[in-house]
């Protein structure tokens, strides 16, 4: 994977005010937190037994997240709408509010598909992969002859 940094060395061929309208835009906090919220962060590790997946998913129920295996790949899906009602003396506001995601990750081979668990706790959903046992890391002494 290659990753591509933009900084301030920017290509002037495009309209300088063109630039830093966007550049605006796509700096304003506001605008920034919602582009990055779209998506929860995950963590990745691996152990001697099994792979471990987290993902910070805050305000969130468990019966709002799916979780499927199709062939190798495990999709987490979580889709939450709410709506707000704030009726005063002469006014009504209602504002709704529709927040989803996927994030989908290819198992490897060594991944035992029948063995997967999950637990949802203090905004952390928690998943466990087990490995096949001839993935498991075997260790031995070898004698010298």
């Amino acid at each position: 994977m290659t990753l591509v940094k933009f900084g301030n060395n920017r290509n002037r061929s495009v309209s300088p005010f063109f630039s830093d309208v966007f550049d605006s835009f796509l700096n304003d906090s506001f605008v920034s937190d919602r582009l990055a919220s779209r998506v929860p962060a995950v963590n990745i590790a691996e152990t001697e037994n099994e792979f471990h997946i987290e993902l910070a998913v805050p305000g969130l129920k468990k019966e709002d997240f799916k979780i499927n295996l199709d062939k190798n790949v495990l999709s987490i899906s979580a889709e939450k709408k709410t709506e707000n009602v704030d009726e005063g003396k002469k006014y009504s506001k209602r504002e709704y509010s529709y927040n989803s995601f996927v994030r989908s990750f290819t198992l490897p081979e060594s991944a035992d598909q029948s063995r997967i668990e999950a637990d949802y706790t203090d905004g952390i959903l928690k998943l466990s992969v087990a490995k096949k046992e001839e993935a498991k890391v075997q260790s031995r002494e070898i004698v010298i002859k």
